[in-house]
């Protein structure tokens, strides 16, 4: 793996702020401005989400974003599209309970690449890590507007999930600055968010606020 990744604690390290990207809370700035802002503020691993771009839109701000992380040293993963992932070289790439199997991705993206899986319940996360996949997203931990099918995971869920498994688990879904202490205790070794870094208006700021949260609830 990239950036000294080569075992399950580097790997849990840089998943401490996950950004996951969403162009809806752009207003005036462009993807790679708005991502370049959350880099600098302390951003340590990063996700492309797209559901309306064409591929060719999608695999440009792709290459674009993976320059982005590149400069920063973070590891740089496509959500749901293997094959731009492939085509770009990414560092991974991450599926939902909806997309294709995991086993099926680590077949098609090889060894060296990481994949995420997201899990809901203590059977998918096991069966991911089953398959192949290097950590899991699992969520919605809190009500969140991101994503309309996101299902609601308890705090018990959560904890029997990073009990139950030995790869890193990021929890996702509504969380804030407010809140994320909440999780303190679950075993979590990060949080993924959009909002909480995007929708602010100090992009730079927001992140760098809410990495201290989160070293404070995964090292408490």
């Amino acid at each position: 793996m990239k950036y000294g990744i080569k075992t399950n604690k580097d790997l849990a390290a840089s998943l401490l702020l996950y950004a996951v990207t969403d162009r809806h809370w752009l207003g005036e700035r462009t993807l790679a401005e708005a991502v370049r802002e959350s880099l600098e503020g302390g951003v340590t691993f990063l996700q492309l989400r797209e559901k309306n771009l064409d591929t060719e839109s999608f695999y440009k701000e792709a290459v674009q974003l993976q320059t982005l992380a590149k400069e920063y040293e973070v590891p740089f993963v496509v959500n749901d599209n293997v094959e731009i992932a492939l085509r770009m070289n990414a560092d991974g790439v991450h599926v939902g309970q909806s997309d294709m199997e995991a086993g099926d991705v680590r077949a098609l993206i090889g060894p060296e690449r990481i994949l995420g899986v997201s899990a809901q319940t203590v059977e998918q996360a096991v069966l991911a890590e089953q398959r192949g996949a290097d950590y899991l997203g699992v969520g919605a931990v809190f009500p969140t507007g991101s994503k309309d099918d996101a299902e609601d995971v308890s705090f018990e869920t959560l904890k029997a999930i990073c009990e139950a498994v030995s790869i890193p688990v990021v929890a996702i879904g509504g969380i804030t600055q407010q809140n994320t202490l909440q999780l303190k205790g679950s075993g979590i070794c990060g949080v993924a968010v959009i909002s909480a870094i995007y929708a602010r208006e100090n992009i730079r700021q927001a992140a760098s606020d809410l990495k201290k949260i989160v070293t404070e609830t995964v090292t408490g």
